[in-house]
């Protein structure tokens, strides 16, 4: 029988996804379970965006512009704008989703071999982003301790060889919900700048950034214009995950030359997705401000449930809607399946992401899990409820 390619063979699971099975063996059993484990909002996708699908009246389903459909570029250049981000049309590709955003970004930007540094914990899928591009990851190690702040400047230095080709940020960052200041991303362009390489950054978060704290786009960073590729989607910010909507943005005119091409190559991205995103730009500036409102309070809320358990330890992050929580557990991955195998409490359980696969480092987060709070406070309630009685029963709990 022939095998598979290696490729395919190290593409990493998704660890969001793997535990699956064992949760719906659970919800079998008739147990409920608390979704933790996944950016899914249950926030109500924009009605404006919702109707403008509903009302098309297309009679021929027909292929769009490879780059996207040129009114809703024209559109969103403009929506850039609000947040003094000067581009054009021409500088914007519209992606299936913000992961093909990131895969034709690390195609164009990259040679197989090439190495591209990742503050870790980062969003899991770049490790099989990366693995599809023939990219290599070169961990830097942020800790929880610090909130998951930008590691010092002198330990990227350390990781860049003749390989090194450029540096990727999550900011609001998934899984951390870390938020990076002006000062950190100042730094890295001094980098940027000092080893001529691409800062490649996934800003989908930037409407859920919380206390006051300012937004800042490595598209602001001036002096490294041609450095910069900026990667979207509108998947979190309308709560529209299955549109499969994104964007990959530089004002590098080589690079969109030669991403147009991959662009090209996968025909175009999806019309009706496309449709709804162009009419989502009309949200009300309302149905922004009570989103975050209630994340802030989904936040709090859980914030505080997490560290008055005994032997549990959460920074607060400072963006997107993720945490990561360290546990007193001797392993994540096993307390994660647990919960779904052999706890419930009242007929319910929690469904959590091991930390272990949002770093690349071997070892890392193995007594961490991640938590998306994208649920309503009252079920937060009953999934913390869940997680204080599991973490007193579980058989591997640790002293610390």
């Amino acid at each position: 029988m022939p095998k598979v390619s290696s490729k395919g063979e190290h593409m990493p699971a998704s660890p969001i996804r793997k535990l699956v099975p064992f949760a719906e063996a659970a919800k079998k059993k008739g147990r409920k379970i608390y979704h933790l484990n996944i950016g899914q909002p249950d926030i109500e996708t924009p009605e404006v965006m919702m109707n403008a699908v509903k009302n098309t009246d297309i009679k021929i389903l027909e292929y769009s512009h490879s780059a996207g459909i040129e009114s809703y570029r024209r559109k969103l250049a403009d929506y850039y704008g609000s947040f003094n981000i000067n581009i054009t049309l021409d500088d914007i590709i519209i992606t299936t989703g913000g992961s093909e955003a990131i895969e034709i970004a690390m195609m164009t930007c990259f040679n197989p071999g090439d190495e591209i540094i990742i503050p870790e914990p980062f969003y899991a899928n770049y490790n099989g982003f990366s693995c599809a591009a023939d990219v290599v990851v070169k961990p830097v190690k942020s800790y929880i301790e610090t909130g998951f702040a930008l590691p010092p400047i002198s330990e990227f230095e350390k990781l860049i060889t003749p390989k090194t080709k450029g540096i990727m940020i999550c900011n609001p960052g998934n899984p951390t919900g870390y938020l990076y200041s002006r000062g950190e991303l100042e730094l890295l362009k001094e980098l940027v700048l000092k080893y001529d390489l691409f800062l490649l950054s996934d800003e989908v978060y930037r409407e859920f950034c919380y206390d006051g704290k300012e937004y800042v786009s490595v598209m602001h960073l001036e002096g490294i214009e041609n450095n910069t590729v900026l990667l979207d989607s509108i998947s979190k910010r309308y709560s529209a995950c299955g549109a499969r909507i994104g964007a990959m943005i530089s004002r590098n005119k080589e690079v969109m030359a030669a991403a147009m091409k991959f662009a090209q190559a996968r025909l175009s991205p999806p019309t009706f997705g496309q449709i709804g995103a162009e009419a989502a730009l009309d949200t009300p500036k309302e149905y922004f401000e009570q989103v975050q409102k209630e994340y802030v309070a989904r936040r709090d809320f859980l914030i505080d449930a997490l560290n008055k358990m005994n032997g549990v330890f959460c920074p607060k992050p400072s963006g997107a809607f993720y945490c990561i929580a360290r546990l007193p557990i001797d392993n994540a991955d096993k307390f994660c399946q647990w919960l779904l195998e052999s706890f419930e409490h009242n007929g319910e359980t929690v469904m959590l992401a091991p930390a272990t696969g949002f770093y690349s480092t071997p070892g890392s987060g193995i007594n961490e899990v991640r938590l998306a709070y994208v649920l309503n406070r009252d079920a937060l309630k009953n999934a913390m409820a869940c997680l204080e009685e599991a973490l007193k029963v579980y058989p591997g709990r640790t002293n610390s």
